[in-house]
């Protein structure tokens, strides 16, 4: 791998678990998020992290960042922006809304009902925003963090599966171990430390990383292992729907950045297999249940299923 990208991936992992303690595991998936110029979507219950890692990771970056707090009254104009009019020069000039950032921490996701949350999808998988007949580019990179709690159901929505699918991964933050919330608990005495974070990667070493991650391996025999993964999804009887070819692509390519981070210029079974449960789960759906109203079940499903497909030698 070449020595910038590791540089770059040293400095960043640093600067981030400098505020987000106890949580690599979490911290080295949002990094296989932004390598691969795909989404991530954390869940878990409120206070263990999910907006203070988003944060970490933005303000690590010289980019430019925004947050957006999704309500049940946000309007998706309040998202991608709109035209006003000018009444002394009888024009519409275009006023951008956040989701125009190299960063967007999209927090709480699931207050805001489905019409709002659509907004986001141009934006996720185009990389650009349609208003009034016009297109506008997204920034270059462009990465949607994005938060929910899966337990609380009043005032909610679930995300459709097309929303799903924009995510490349999804995963649980978890509680800090004993030794890491006594940390947490101990450094927050002169105030919130991730608000003295600086930015320690600028935008242009981010797309250069992205780029030498197109590089990595894959080698025939562990190719077949995903494709086995990925077909296994299409023919399961616990299933009614597999793996997407998007959804392939996207694991093929988060396998490649995990491969990158963990320093090799290739990819392994383990990456293929470690990487199945947040990637595929959340793309796949049970026979006789709702998209997104089981997740345990779901993953369990497919952990069953993946250790069913034989692993290359």
């Amino acid at each position: 791998m070449a020595d910038s990208t590791q540089d770059f991936l040293e400095r960043l992992v640093k600067n981030v678990e400098s505020v987000v303690l106890g949580k690599h595991d979490v911290v080295e998936m949002m990094l296989v998020a932004l390598l691969s110029d795909e989404h991530v979507l954390l869940e878990d219950v409120p206070g263990v992290g999910k907006t203070l890692a988003a944060k970490a990771v933005s303000k690590s970056i010289d980019g430019q960042f925004s947050r957006i707090q999704f309500t049940p009254d946000l309007l998706p104009s309040d998202i991608v922006g709109s035209s006003i009019y000018n009444a002394s020069s009888g024009t519409f000039s275009f006023s951008a809304g956040p989701i125009f950032a190299n960063v967007v921490l999209a927090d709480e996701i699931n207050r805001a009902p489905p019409r709002t949350q659509s907004a986001l999808l141009e934006a996720m998988s185009e990389g650009q925003a349609s208003i009034d007949g016009k297109t506008y580019p997204m920034p270059d990179p462009f990465l949607v963090i994005a938060t929910q709690n899966p337990f609380e159901f009043e005032g909610t929505y679930l995300l459709p599966e097309s929303q799903l699918d924009r995510f490349l991964i999804r995963i649980e933050v978890g509680y800090p171990s004993r030794e890491a919330e006594r940390d947490v608990l101990t450094s927050h005495n002169l105030g919130e430390p991730v608000d003295q974070l600086k930015s320690v990667v600028s935008l242009s070493d981010v797309r250069s990383a992205q780029q030498s991650v197109r590089k990595v391996q894959f080698e025939a025999s562990v190719l077949d292992y995903l494709q086995d993964i990925i077909e296994a999804t299409r023919k399961s009887n616990d299933l009614q729907v597999g793996v997407s070819t998007r959804g392939a692509l996207s694991y093929y390519r988060a396998c490649q950045s995990l491969a990158t981070v963990k320093n090799r210029k290739f990819v392994t079974p383990d990456d293929v297999k470690s990487l199945a449960i947040p990637v595929i789960a959340h793309r796949v759906l049970p026979k006789g249940f709702a998209a997104g109203s089981d997740r345990k079940l779901v993953e369990a499903t497919v952990k069953k299923m993946i250790n069913a497909v034989k692993v290359p030698v």
